[in-house]
């Protein structure tokens, strides 16, 4: 009966801490971090923004480049 209490023991704080770093993980937080705050709002927008300006530099590169080669046909 102690090996049985030990094991679901076991299993319990298992699946607490492996859900602790599993939303964690999703949310982009270190392990350690509060799974259950929110993140901020201006967090969210600065990586949305940082996303577009890479993206938009992506796609002007992508045109200089075939300006440049339909220039030396």
């Amino acid at each position: 009966m102690a090996k049985i209490k030990m094991w679901v023991f076991g299993l319990i704080i298992g699946l607490v801490l492996g859900v602790w770093g599993g939303i964690n993980i999703g949310k982009g937080q270190p392990l350690y971090a509060n799974p259950l705050t929110q993140t901020q709002v201006p967090n969210k927008l600065k990586e949305a923004g940082k996303d577009v300006i890479r993206q938009s530099g992506e796609a002007l590169e992508k045109t200089g480049q075939a300006m440049k080669e339909s220039q030396q046909e």
